[in-house]
């Protein structure tokens, strides 16, 4: 199993920042979440009484303009990708790829709908945002190569607030080698909204679709599944807890891997190198955005086969487990079901199986069947269950 951690590349002092009394956060809840995720900690120097601080300095947007903002937001912005040939500061960026194939996606998040700033620090949220879309290029067996930032607010947000958004995503884009070549910022009637949209390059026959499984590949996972979503749990638990009692110092420490998993994730960009020093040409793949179970449809729909998956192969980190237990809540139904992992689903023909055997950043879960076979999960009782989707649902929220 791969942990998401990036311990050892870059560590940042995250204060969160405080909005106004009548849309207080979750201040402890947040010190507790900064404290553990170990890329973003609380400097020791700073007492905790800074986050109640109610004559923190507000900058109000208004005060600056749509362009003086875009310059300040803007400013330490560092080109490093040489198929950047003009970035932020003229009408369009200029790119050169070469003889190589681009790759594009674009990704939505709406607070309310994706995120709640409840617990939710500014800078994980940019970093995060940034994750959610270099993991579809990854997705595509594709090098993340750029990125354009559209972000909307209301008026409740002062220049502080987008600085701490901004931070995170200047960070991710300096982990994952992406340069910022543009973007856009406008109000908004209510609360915050990011879109970004990244693009990546790759040679015309690395390129990987979701259409190309065969009927006896094998279907392959990256890390482990579930984690997140019983993340997300936990935070929704303790946000309900605050509700009641303002003054609760909730205890996470068996929780710091589910959080740091839903809060800062990490996009699988190691894999495309992997599988290219194992010599494996993958056959179809997709990251895990929606749910394993949404996933694996998704590639039997498009490849026109059908699906066995193994309850006993999926992969399942032990504070998932007991988290799980905590929450009386069965532990497969959260790995198939549960989002946001931004783990890697792909298939490989069965001549590849011994390459990757035995690799701790694999799991072999299941194989591809003939499309009339049907999509099923195998339970450790050897019992098919036909496979559903019960993942995120984007048009209802849930």
């Amino acid at each position: 199993m791969t942990t998401v951690c990036q311990q050892d590349k870059v560590r940042v002092n995250f204060l969160p920042f405080l909005f106004t009394s009548g849309q207080r956060q979750l201040y402890n809840i947040q010190l507790s979440i900064s404290q553990l995720c170990c890329t973003f900690t609380l400097p020791i120097s700073e007492p905790v009484t800074v986050l109640e601080n109610k004559d923190q300095s507000r900058t109000s947007l208004a005060s600056l303009g749509e362009f003086a903002l875009i310059d300040h937001l803007t400013k330490s912005v560092e080109l490093t990708q040489p198929s950047t040939l003009k970035g932020i500061g003229d009408d369009a960026a200029v790119l050169d790829f070469k003889d190589k194939k681009v790759v594009v996606s674009t990704d939505m998040l709406v607070e309310g709908v994706h995120f709640d700033l409840a617990y939710m620090p500014l800078k994980h949220l940019g970093y995060k945002a940034v994750v959610v879309n270099v993991s579809d290029i990854c997705a595509m067996n594709a090098k993340p190569t750029h990125i354009t930032v559209s972000i909307a607010v209301s008026n409740r947000f002062p220049l502080e607030a987008l600085e701490e958004l901004y931070e995170g995503i200047r960070l991710a884009a300096k982990v994952y080698g992406v340069d910022i070549i543009g973007g856009d910022t406008t109000s908004s009637q209510k609360g915050m909204l990011l879109s970004i949209t990244a693009l990546g390059e790759a040679e015309a026959d690395e390129i990987t679709y979701r259409n190309g499984a065969g009927n006896t590949d094998l279907l392959v996972v990256t890390g482990d599944v579930g984690a997140a979503y019983m993340g997300l749990q936990v935070l929704e638990r303790e946000k309900q807890v605050f509700q009641v009692n303002p003054n609760n110092q909730p205890d996470l420490d068996a929780y710091t891997y589910l959080i740091e998993r839903q809060l800062k994730p990490e996009a699988r960009v190691d894999v495309r190198n992997t599988l290219k020093e194992l010599g494996i040409q993958p056959t179809a793949m997709i990251d895990v955005s929606d749910g394993l179970s949404s996933e694996i449809i998704h590639l039997c729909k498009q490849s026109g086969t059908g699906c066995n998956l193994y309850e006993e192969k999926i992969p399942g980190d032990p504070q998932l487990i007991g988290a799980c237990e905590e929450f009386n809540i069965d532990i497969t139904t959260v790995a198939i079901n549960g989002g946001e992992d931004y783990e890697l689903l792909f298939t490989i023909k069965m001549e590849d199986y011994d390459k990757l055997k035995g690799n701790p950043n694999f799991t072999v879960i299941g194989h591809m069947t003939q499309e009339s076979e049907g999509i099923h999960l195998i339970t450790r009782a050897n019992t098919k269950i036909p496979l559903k989707a019960r993942g995120w649902n984007g048009m209802s929220g849930e």
